[in-house]
């Protein structure tokens, strides 16, 4: 026996065990007192020869007998409260009557963590050498858990698609396979941004533009630190056997040096090309935002909805008529729109080149009301239904997708009357520029009627367009922006899944192949067969001094400065190449070579466009 005297340290830590071996008999026998004394208030004595004797009990008995010593146990008692962590539980203990995930569950995860069963084989064991391929190599399956939102929280679904995916990768694992399975998590943009934005007008009455962009970046990398992970710190309790050791971020370094690489190829390639067509705008975020983060409602009749940044509703599916006198006094052409503030940015009205209602102003023009432009009356056999309501159609290219395709046919003026915050512009007069585009929807009908211009009212069954995150009503809206031709892409994405004699890739269940074809010759008709001129002045490279030399030889002999474009690319642009960028890509990495082509990708059929085509 050690007869030493005991440093200070120990006799703490003496004394601290002493005290939660006091606390933890003190517990029992607070737990015995008050089972006596239930027992005692109900009038039930059990003789202990009765307490391990169930069979001399009624059945109703036995079920209270149960769950009353069940209620007396305490969760802690099976704990092994000295279990380094990441070390194997000791189970000399006695075990609970009901399962308690808490007492359980506390340590196993961090053991199964440092199990080589979660991380990549290194070296085949003995017993795995009968799977070893004819090639000499060990059986690879590669998974990619698709990077949930930073912002997200666990919802059935997500644990419904990792158990589903751990339960292929451990089945793979077990049969000898040298599996990977990535976690990760997508920093997804403007989800991120509205959060980290609320925040910051709640704790300092800003917006992102008041602290500018260097001062909002570090806002979301440090609301990132604090509060993001939360769904992957649910997916360890779930006991998912990721291998954490390669956890990611969209955002991180890595990542980024790989979007910066992934864009400076493709525009090199002229796969990527600047260009100005219409984005889905929100005034509220100002910033154009993708079409999955558009949710459409179904209006049936006149409907006042909630808009943020108006105190007042504002009523949808009203359809609003009006003329357009014509040049030479010819008369006039009645129009109609649910959006009637958007005439302040006509540029033509449309007929059919057949409606005989018409053909006398063939090639002539109208008279805008408010500024007195000369709209031309176009012939547009693609857009005009001569059987629809007046069979005259106002144009809008900057403000109508379907406008805007007449306003590319028939060489017309594109103008753009709203402001990023949804306000009217110089363009739209004097009489209207500084008011909300709601507000103006209201004082151009009167001034129709002041005008003697307005024709009426009435309801109208439409589909608006809601941002997912704002709750904004989308507005069409008219922006130089960088594309992808997805052409050949999407030629060689369809002929994957089609091609019977070299099949890459499987598609379960089948009925989803038409979905992807679908998708893919969508993907092949949006194709520009020119690059717009918008992209003529810019330098693309992966740093400042690349740009300066790639524009010294664009621009030799001339004087230039440069700017760095402002905008930032879509979250699904670095989720897609997530499954290169987490093995090391642009790098020619061993694990590149080893694990790329993933494996199996189990995922819905609701993000085959907007995240699997990207693969």
């Amino acid at each position: 026996m050690d007869s030493r005297e005991l440093t200070p340290e120990e006799l703490e830590k003496k004394k601290k065990k002493e005290e939660k071996a006091r606390e933890k008999e003190l517990k029992k026998i607070k737990a015995a007192q008050k089972a006596a004394a239930a027992k005692l208030q109900c009038g039930i004595l059990i003789p202990d020869n009765l307490r391990h004797n169930n069979r001399q009990l009624p059945q109703s008995q036995k079920k209270k007998n149960a769950k009353r010593e069940a209620e007396e146990e305490n969760p802690e008692d099976y704990a092994d409260p000295e279990t380094p962590i990441g070390a194997k539980k000791k189970l000399s203990r006695q075990m609970a009557k009901t399962y308690n995930p808490n007492a359980v569950e506390s340590s196993w995860y961090e053991w199964w963590k440092s199990l080589i069963s979660l991380r990549r084989i290194q070296k085949a064991p003995n017993h795995l050498l009968s799977y070893i391929s004819s090639s000499g190599s060990l059986l690879k399956k590669k998974h990619v858990l698709p990077p949930p939102n930073v912002t997200g929280a666990l919802h059935i679904g997500h644990a419904l698609t990792a158990a589903i995916q751990d339960t292929i990768i451990r089945w793979r694992r077990m049969s000898g396979y040298n599996t990977l399975w990535v976690p990760g998590m997508d920093h997804a943009g403007i989800a991120t941004q509205v959060v980290v934005e609320k925040k910051l007008m709640r704790e300092m009455k800003l917006t992102r533009h008041d602290v500018g962009r260097e001062r909002f970046v570090a806002e979301v990398w440090k609301w990132k630190n604090e509060y993001g992970g939360t769904i992957l710190k649910q997916l360890r309790r779930l006991g998912a056997s990721l291998d954490w050791t390669r956890e990611c971020f969209t955002m991180d370094e890595k990542r980024s040096l790989a979007v910066t690489e992934a864009f400076v190829r493709l525009h090199k390639e002229r796969l990527i090309y600047r260009d100005l067509r219409l984005v889905n705008w929100d005034c509220v975020l100002r910033t154009a935002i993708s079409d999955i983060e558009v949710e459409h409602i179904e209006i049936k009749e006149r409907t006042p909805l909630r808009v943020p940044g108006y105190e007042k509703p504002v009523e949808f599916g009203v359809l609003t008529s009006f003329a357009y006198p014509l040049e030479g006094g010819l008369g006039e052409i009645v129009v109609a729109t649910t959006r009637v503030e958007t005439l302040l940015g006509d540029t033509a009205i449309a007929i059919h080149p057949n409606d005989p209602r018409y053909s006398h102003v063939h090639g002539k023009f109208a008279v805008h009301p408010f500024n007195g432009r000369k709209l031309p009356i176009v012939c547009d056999a693609v857009l005009v239904d001569m059987n629809f309501g007046t069979g005259a159609v106002k144009i809008t290219p900057a403000h109508d997708p379907n406008d805007f395709e007449v306003g590319k046919r028939h060489n017309l003026e594109f103008i753009n009357i709203f402001t990023d915050d949804g306000k009217i512009n110089s363009n739209g007069g004097p009489e209207f520029a500084g008011m909300p585009r709601f507000q103006a929807r209201v004082a151009v009908k009167e001034a129709l009627k002041e005008k003697g211009l307005y024709r009426g009212d009435k309801n109208n069954e439409m589909r608006l367009g809601i941002c997912s995150r704002s709750n904004d009503v989308v507005e069409p809206l008219i922006k130089p922006q960088w594309y992808v031709n997805c052409k050949s892409m999407a030629e060689q994405g369809l002929d994957a899944v089609i091609n019977d004699t070299n099949q890459k890739m499987e598609i379960i269940p089948k009925q989803y192949v038409a979905e992807w074809q679908r998708v893919c010759i969508m993907l092949e008709d949006d194709e520009l067969k020119e690059v717009g001129v918008y992209d003529k002045q810019w330098v693309v490279a992966r740093n400042e001094e690349e740009a300066q030399k790639e524009a010294s030889k664009k621009f030799s002999g001339k004087k230039f400065r440069l700017f760095q474009d402002p905008d930032v690319l879509d979250t699904w642009f670095s989720s897609g190449l997530f499954p290169l960028s987490v093995l090391g890509w642009p790098d020619d990495t061993e694990d590149l070579r080893a694990f790329y082509p993933t494996s199996v990708l189990e995922t819905g059929h609701d993000i085959l466009f907007f995240w699997l085509l990207e693969w």
